[in-house]
């Protein structure tokens, strides 16, 4: 499993707020649900996507935007429209005033807009929550991410486009896995562009030995590992391994791999019903109390109290490292 595909397999949507959009200009929402990652698709006519620090991005049928940020902005089919509608967490639409707009805006089946047939037509998806580990990769991307229309070559729009106005058994489910595909589509995109500034493990599969040493990391975080092993494995010297991982991935072996092991472990905190020194073992500490040191110096809050307060996701802004 090479490291982009490691990390892309975190953010899984689950439940996540889903919507085929039908608005007819004017029109202007603004949206602030606090959604650490969400995705829109353009299936036909424009829109604009307008930040509150940054330029303005016009979009056409067919380009796919990733917003990597729960900061507010500004959906719109001109930049400088006044805001008509706000999305708040969990999905709750107001006016500007505060009044309800929950059922006049609803078009049906996961549908939503100001017009059943409206010009302008999107597919609006966001991840209410992401794991900690998928955390560590939103870190690493700009607050948005835009991929024109002849930019990529993936067909999950125009699947989504069709399942989403769909019933039947599972339907949540391949719904959430589409969205999935969206959000790969466009990391992958990124993360090969060539004025992208991707992290080093994104790429570090190019690396043979590297890319073999992580897939360990990642695939087995309980075992015991030290440079030497590691090194041993790939078949490399250990002061060898430490350069070449430190010159592909930015950072040396152990500390990537505490990071990774501490992301493992505030997902697995969510779990209530799973004792501190299950989760300490799980991610390759002996002892709980070398864990628990470990994660209040990585998250500023000890495992129970990072359970305590809910488990959430560290914000973007905290290190990865």
């Amino acid at each position: 499993m090479d490291p982009l595909t490691a990390l892309l397999d975190a953010p899984r949507a689950s439940g996540a707020f889903l919507l085929r959009v039908t608005m007819s200009p004017p029109w202007s929402v603004r949206v602030q649900d606090e959604a650490p990652l969400a995705v829109v698709a353009v299936t036909g006519g424009r829109a604009c996507y307008a930040p509150d620090v940054g330029d303005p991005v016009h979009l056409g049928a067919g380009d796919l935007l990733l917003i990597a940020r729960p900061d507010p902005y500004l959906f719109a089919d001109s930049p400088d429209r006044a805001p008509q509608a706000v999305i708040h967490p969990g999905g709750r639409c107001e006016t500007p005033l505060g009044g309800s707009l929950e059922l006049p805006m609803r078009q049906g089946v996961r549908s939503w807009g100001n017009a059943a047939q409206g010009r302008d037509v999107m597919l609006v998806g966001s991840y209410p929550r992401v794991s900690e580990v998928a955390a560590r990769l939103i870190r690493a991307l700009p607050p948005s991410v835009l991929v024109r229309a002849d930019e990529h070559r993936t067909r999950l729009i125009d699947v989504l486009a069709e399942e989403i106005q769909g019933e039947g058994i599972g339907q949540a489910a391949l719904l959430d896995r589409l969205l999935d595909g969206l959000t790969v589509s466009a990391i992958r995109h990124w993360a090969h562009s060539a004025a992208s500034a991707a992290p080093g493990w994104l790429h570090a599969g190019a690396d043979r030995a590297i890319g073999s040493a992580l897939d360990l990391m990642h695939e087995r975080a309980e075992h015991p590992w030290t440079v030497a092993s590691l090194a041993q494995r790939v078949g490399l010297s250990r002061a060898g391994f430490s350069r070449r991982f430190v010159t592909a991935v930015g950072e040396p072996p152990m500390a990537y791999l505490t990071s990774w092991r501490l992301a493992l472990a505030a997902d697995l905190l969510r779990q209530e019903d799973l004792p501190v020194f299950r989760v300490a073992s799980e991610v390759g500490y002996a002892s709980p109390f070398t864990f628990s040191t470990a994660f209040k110096r990585h998250y500023g809050v000890s495992p129970l109290g990072w359970r305590q307060r809910g488990a959430q996701p560290a914000d973007t802004d905290v290190p990865a490292s």
